[in-house]
């Protein structure tokens, strides 16, 4: 079998995570967060809309990581989103990361806001 080594070209995947963290550019952040090609911030989770409302126009997707159960996104988050135009797939925060990390891999414009994974 032939491996071939992914190139991320100047994005930075997410390396490893943990019940409260996540581990980026070799830099922990804690659980929630925000990542985003060249970009990194705290995110206050589903009451913190105007951090993710930055991201419009900038991304094609926004996945976000509802912990370690998929549930539904609060109706007023979602559509303040959606609303500013922000394409939104929900799945559990493991699951967020690796898919960030495939479509960040083929140079796709993602983002991923993160809850906790326990």
């Amino acid at each position: 079998m032939r491996v071939t080594e992914v190139d991320f070209g100047n994005a930075l995947p997410i390396e490893s995570y943990g019940p409260d963290f996540y581990r980026l550019g070799g830099e922990v952040y804690p659980a929630p967060t925000l990542f985003a090609p060249g970009h990194s911030a705290a995110w206050g989770g589903y009451e913190d809309t105007e951090t993710l409302l930055g991201l419009a126009g900038q991304i094609d997707v926004l996945f976000i990581g509802t912990g370690p159960e998929i549930t539904p996104l609060p109706a007023v988050f979602r559509t303040t989103l959606e609303e500013a135009g922000l394409a939104l797939e929900i799945m559990t925060s493991t699951s967020a990361c690796r898919t960030y990390n495939v479509l960040l891999s083929e140079g796709r414009r993602v983002a991923v806001a993160l809850l906790a994974t326990a």
